[in-house]
């Protein structure tokens, strides 16, 4: 049984109108992110590679092209509609963790949950596990300052699967880490991703994006390159590699015809 789109990305575009300057941060770029992959994307700053985080992530919208999530075209939706999707299908996981400083282990788990109105009593027992799940059964009434960076971010690890969402979007997870606690996370995730969960990594690592199957790499706009890796693991398109062979090369002649290159 072949593996459902989570991701279907077609003809984005995305222009900033800035008075008398109008920048094109994204030029017409498509992809699709299948269910239990695991994606990252890379490429220097101004590649465009911010600007497609806040789309992927229903935090803006596309001035051209589609976007959608689990079959749901979510380009031309309202704000509160966008606020559904990022509640119900998306779970986050930040650099700088954005937990909130009030609440406890187990409450801040629950914020995805408290936003579509489910009391956390009803939820606790669920919130608790999360928190077992991620090694911080002795920590559950702690508050984000009495933790370390690598707590933190477990935490953060926990709420993002508390809606149990249809992807998990990381940005940059373990940029504020040491390289000990940076590789318990990527461990962390790679488990989750073992487990068939669905991540899309956002990372300027060589390093960290090599976890992944597939790394999608952006330069100036446009997909430079669309590179695919199976790691041991089902890659997460065809795993014919002449279809693979065939798909890199129509990325190849896309990007050359886009900046008006001969072939």
């Amino acid at each position: 049984m072949s593996a459902k789109p989570i991701i279907e990305i077609s003809g984005l575009t995305k222009i900033y109108d800035l008075g008398q300057v109008k920048v094109s941060a994204l030029r017409g770029i498509d992809f699709t992110v299948l269910e239990g992959s695991y994606t990252a994307i890379m490429g220097p700053s101004g590649s465009g590679k911010s600007t497609l985080l806040n789309i992927l992530g229903c935090l803006d919208r596309p001035t051209q092209g589609t976007y959608r999530i689990g079959g749901d075209d979510v380009s031309t939706m309202s704000d509160r509609q966008l606020s559904r999707i990022r509640g119900e299908r998306i779970g986050f996981i930040f650099q700088s963790y954005n937990l909130i400083q009030q609440l406890d282990v187990v409450e801040n788990i629950h914020v995805p949950l408290f936003y579509q109105g489910k009391d956390i009593n009803s939820y606790r027992e669920h919130c608790e596990k999360l928190a077992e799940l991620v090694g911080l059964s002795d920590r559950m009434d702690h508050r984000p300052m009495q933790l370390s960076g690598g707590q933190q971010q477990r935490v953060a690890v926990a709420r993002s699967l508390a809606n149990e969402p249809l992807m998990l979007l990381a940005d940059e997870p373990t940029g504020n880490l040491d390289s000990k606690t940076g590789e318990d996370i990527l461990e962390m995730l790679d488990k989750l991703h073992g487990e068939g969960r669905t991540i899309v990594m956002v990372t300027h690592d060589d390093e960290v994006a090599e976890r992944a199957e597939r790394v999608i790499h952006l330069k100036d706009g446009l997909i430079d390159r669309d590179v695919r890796s199976d790691n041991g693991k089902p890659a997460p398109a065809s795993s014919d590699k002449k279809d693979d062979d065939e798909g890199e090369k129509k990325v190849r002649f896309k990007v050359k015809l886009n900046r008006g290159e001969k072939d």
